[in-house]
């Protein structure tokens, strides 16, 4: 376990909530919701890389999070629903030019980003790796 790469991914996790957050002060919410996404597949990324589990493409980290962490019961099954979730909203804020997200999907996103960081955070002390 490398525990300074694990840090590494919580650092950028909480950088994106902050981007987040500011986005959608701005009313960015696209952008909100892209980066509140980002926040929840780095902090997934930390989980894996505490057990040695190293992947780079989003669907190989969402795979990997429900296989080792999901399915053995060492998180539950609504953070792999809110990591979908966003993954989904994100594909829909940046790549569908006609899809204008309202505020309430980013104040979502965000507020599920911010558990999803939480908890893995919590997870990671308590299985010493932070």
């Amino acid at each position: 376990m490398d525990i300074p790469e694990v840090q590494l991914y919580l650092d950028r996790a909480h950088q994106d909530l902050k981007a987040a957050e500011n986005n959608l002060r701005q009313g960015f919410h696209g952008v909100a919701v892209t980066r509140a996404y980002y926040a929840m597949f780095y902090a997934a990324s930390a989980l894996l890389v505490s057990k040695g589990i190293a992947r780079s493409k989003h669907s190989g980290v969402h795979s990997a999070f429900g296989e080792h962490f999901v399915k053995t019961g060492l998180i539950e099954v609504e953070y792999a629903k809110m990591l979908g979730h966003a993954f989904d909203s994100r594909i829909d804020s940046d790549y569908d030019v006609a899809f204008i997200p309202e505020r309430t999907l980013a104040e979502g996103v965000l507020h599920d980003a911010r558990r999803f960081v939480e908890r893995v955070e919590g997870y990671l002390r308590r299985a010493g790796a932070l």
